[in-house]
C-alpha cells in the first residue's frame, strides 16, 4: 500500500472538468513538468490547490511551485480543504494516522484514508484567497 495519494490534476473549460492528470510522483519531482506542458497547450487564468491537510513536505512543495507560477503567470491562486476533495472522508497523515473532519474539528485517528476525486463543476468547492498551507499538525 501506497503512503502517499496520486497527485490529481484538473484541466477545467468554462468551469467543467475536461480532463485530468494522475501521477504517482512527488510533486517537486513531477509538478513543474506539469505546469509547463499544460502552460504550453491552455492559457491558465487560475490555478486552485488542496492546501491541506496533508503531508508537510507536499504541501510546502506544492505551494511553493504553484504561487510562483501564478506571480510569474499574473493568474488566479485560490486553496481548498483537501476534505472537499473525498467528501470530508479520512486522508493519510502517516503511516499509521489519517486526519478526519468532524464538525469542523480535525483530529487524528487510526482509519484508512478515503481517496481524492476532482469535481466535476469547480464552482461547487469553497475556494479561499487564503492560500498557505494548512499543515494542521507541526512538522517533526
Amino acid at each position: 500500500m501506497a503512503l502517499s495519494s496520486p497527485m490529481l490534476v484538473g484541466i477545467y473549460e468554462d468551469d467543467k472538468l475536461t480532463s485530468q492528470i494522475i501521477s504517482e510522483e512527488k510533486a517537486s519531482e513531477e509538478l513543474i513538468n506539469i505546469l509547463s506542458d499544460l502552460n504550453s497547450k491552455f492559457d491558465i487564468k487560475s490555478i486552485t490547490y488542496a492546501n491541506g491537510p496533508g503531508s508537510f513536505m507536499g504541501l510546502k512543495v506544492s505551494y511553493a511551485i504553484l504561487k510562483t507560477f501564478c506571480i510569474v503567470k499574473k493568474c488566479d491562486f485560490r486553496a481548498v480543504s483537501g476534505f472537499e476533495l473525498n467528501d470530508f472522508g479520512a486522508i493519510r497523515a502517516n503511516k499509521t494516522l489519517s486526519f478526519t473532519y468532524n464538525n469542523g474539528n480535525i483530529n487524528l485517528e487510526k482509519i484508512e484514508p478515503k481517496p481524492f476525486k476532482l469535481p466535476i463543476i469547480l464552482s461547487k468547492l469553497n475556494k479561499s484567497c487564503d492560500t498557505l498551507p494548512n499543515y494542521i499538525i507541526d512538522a517533526v
